[in-house]
């Protein structure tokens, strides 16, 4: 989905969830601005539909949530949401909070030419202070093309995320 900034006021994140409950469209809510979320292309949404398909098969049977763009995630010590393409959380904590999760193991974004560059900087800035965020998935929706960002432990205690591009 692609996120369009608009001349919305500026609401506090209480407001923001009244607000939306409301609209037709989402609305990511970035550092109090409002972002609305226009639809994809087929392609976009084919490619985010397996994702959580293939999540929902894997994980069937265990405690964990399969989001997909429906779900928002906030983004740890902030007030900030967006709505990922598909997530998962095995978290018990997501399970006490029903407008959202916060603490994603996997997050997938499916990339369009208007949305990559925010996916791969400022978004990908705000997912990556979640501690319990281990994979970021970044899909292409015009290449055969998927990057893969993991986040692993060295053993100096160093946090290491590496790049896997598969094409």
């Amino acid at each position: 989905m692609i996120a369009a900034k608009e001349q919305f006021p500026r609401l506090t994140p209480e407001e923001y969830f009244i607000w939306e409950e409301k609209q037709l469209e989402k609305h990511e809510y970035i550092n109090g601005q409002i972002y609305a979320m226009t639809g994809g292309t087929v392609n976009h949404g084919r490619i985010a539909i397996r994702f959580t398909a293939m999540f929902e098969a894997q994980l069937n049977n265990t405690n964990c949530i399969i989001g997909n763009s429906d779900i928002k995630v906030k983004m740890v010590n902030a007030h900030n949401y967006s709505y990922p393409d598909a997530s998962v959380t095995c978290d018990e904590r997501d399970k006490n909070t029903p407008n959202y999760i916060t603490y994603p193991c996997l997050i997938v974004e499916v990339l369009s030419d208007s949305t990559e560059a925010y996916d791969r900087g400022q978004k990908f800035r705000m997912y990556r202070q979640n501690p319990i965020l281990q994979d970021y998935l970044l899909v292409s929706s015009t290449r055969i093309e998927i990057d893969l960002y993991h986040k692993m432990m060295q053993e100096n205690g160093l946090l290491l995320i590496t790049s896997k591009v598969t094409l």
